[in-house]
């Protein structure tokens, strides 16, 4: 990546929102950046890969792709989470698939065998090759790190960890959840979207159109209570339940009042909603330059969701998630228009729920790594 193109998706970003234009549209229509994300964002940041439960005995193991790379992550015989590319050092081919629990990592190609410290242990008819030593073989590592009683991974063996980044983050989730060590996967929604990542995040990070788009949404929570904050690799969204009759889902019996939401640099998205005890995670994967995988896993009290829980579940996934799709689909393909180059960023001082101030954070983060890219 040239320097020219850094300065040009950066024109019309100014560090003051209420100043501001958004990133120019090639930055989400053009494969040149699409190859930036991957590498100096996605593969240099923490990615979600799990709640803890599905780790918590020596043995278990989860496998997960992390900018297009095989991961697998694993508890070890001494209680220490561990995890490597996917990948055996002799031919390339992946070790493991799914999840469960194993005491090895027998590559099915060749059947080279490694513990799960990564240490290969066995490679069939090596004995007479010279200067063939195991001891000196082992899975490449990758980050990983238990933070808020979920499983994050990192590319980047260099990064500070999460914990470190994020500062007050984890108590301030605690605090709104303090049941979520308790808390079990219930339920599982993907999506496969025709849009750009990080339109998907821009619009995760206003509710500027949620009176527009969203109805039902703005019955659910409170928007004259929506306030956003903004910190280093993270934004709060805050809103109380809404006070009137609630035409989303019902929440007479909620032991969960409030719509508490961070986002997590750069495309992890954690939630709790009015309900029953609850936590969602939103996981955005790139694909393509136009497309986008999304998961929305859902963390209740129970591992199969009560009435209610399926009638939330359903509003998501039926109306709040088809509302928003159509949305970022639609402004894919107006972004792939000569009609549309950058648009203004709507500032609320005050820093309500209307406020674009957060996506703007996002657009000041991504172009901070991509001056990265540059300096590389």
């Amino acid at each position: 990546m040239k320097t020219s193109m850094h300065k040009e998706i950066a024109r019309g970003w100014n560090h003051e929102p209420g100043r501001s234009h958004s990133l120019r549209a090639q930055a989400y229509t053009e494969a040149d950046w699409l190859k930036a994300d991957f590498g100096n964002i996605i593969s240099r940041s923490w990615q979600w890969v799990c709640h803890v439960e599905k780790l918590r005995q020596p043995g278990s193991y989860v496998t997960a792709r992390i900018a297009n790379h095989p991961v697998v992550v694993v508890r070890d015989p001494a209680g220490n989470l561990q995890a490597f590319y996917n990948v055996c050092k002799h031919r390339a081919h992946e070790l493991i698939t799914g999840e469960g629990r194993t005491k090895r990592f027998v590559c099915p190609y060749h059947a080279w065998t490694y513990d799960l410290t990564g240490q290969l242990r066995r490679a069939p008819h090596t004995e007479s090759l010279s200067g063939f030593d195991l001891s000196t073989i082992c899975l490449t590592p990758v980050a990983v790190e238990e933070f808020c009683n979920f499983v994050f991974v990192n590319l980047d063996t260099t990064a500070n960890p999460l914990i470190e980044q994020t500062a007050t983050l984890v108590d301030e989730i605690k605090s709104w959840a303090p049941d979520l060590e308790h808390l079990t996967l219930a339920h599982r929604l993907t999506y496969d979207i025709r849009s750009n990542w990080k339109n998907v995040v821009d619009n995760f990070l206003e509710c500027y159109h949620c009176p527009v788009a969203h109805k039902d949404f703005c019955t659910l929570v409170d928007m004259d209570t929506y306030r956003v904050e903004i910190h280093g690799i993270w934004s709060s969204h805050m809103a109380e339940a809404g006070k009137g009759e609630n035409s989303a889902y019902s929440v007479d019996d909620a032991s969960v009042r409030d719509h508490a939401v961070w986002w997590l640099w750069p495309n992890t998205c954690l939630m709790r909603y009015p309900g029953r005890g609850n936590f969602i995670i939103m996981q955005i994967i790139p694909v393509d330059v136009d497309r986008t995988f999304e998961t929305y896993d859902f963390f209740f009290e129970t591992s199969e969701p009560i009435a209610a829980e399926r009638e939330a579940i359903k509003y998501i996934d039926s109306v709040l998630q088809a509302e928003d799709i159509a949305l970022v689909e639609s402004v894919q393909r107006g972004m792939g228009t000569p009609a549309f180059d950058q648009g203004r960023i709507v500032h609320d001082p005050c820093g309500s729920g209307k406020s674009e101030h957060a996506v703007h954070h996002f657009h000041g983060l991504l172009l901070d790594a991509y001056s990265r890219v540059m300096a590389s």
